[in-house]
């Protein structure tokens, strides 16, 4: 039996890794068999919506490979990280601008100040319109 042939829209899963197991082998083996293949790969590739979604780059922000933790960015405001390891997160949220530490950042900043009055007074509120429910 003649195993099918590898067409465009097979290789749009092997790039997207929707095919099971059995089927990316048997389109890993015949990559690595056919320079043909392995050229129209690289042009479905190209051809689709964004094709830089297996480049090294999307794959390093996807994952937030550089990212460090919320325990770490705390450390971090307390000033308490070892001075080169403070540099690198300075440098990951000061220059590379990413989205996802500046966000935890400034949220982790704004817990840490102390709240203003008006804030005092609508906790109390809040407080005091659910202590009826909790029973003091």
């Amino acid at each position: 039996m003649m195993p099918t042939p590898i067409d465009d829209e097979t290789l749009r899963g092997y790039l997207a890794d929707t095919l099971d197991p059995t089927e990316m082998a048997r389109v890993e083996k015949a990559l690595r068999d056919s320079a043909e293949l392995r050229q129209r790969l690289e042009q479905v590739r190209a051809d689709r919506a964004d094709p830089t979604v297996h480049s090294l780059g999307s794959i390093w922000r996807r994952n937030r490979l550089t990212c460090v933790d919320r325990e770490t960015l705390g450390s971090f405001l307390l000033d308490v990280l070892d001075p080169s390891y403070a540099a690198y997160i300075r440098f990951h949220i000061e220059v590379v601008e990413c989205p996802f530490c500046r966000a935890n950042l400034a949220d982790l900043e704004s817990k840490s100040r102390p709240l203003t009055e008006q804030d005092q007074i609508r906790r109390r509120r809040i407080y005091d319109s659910g202590r009826g429910l909790i029973g003091g």
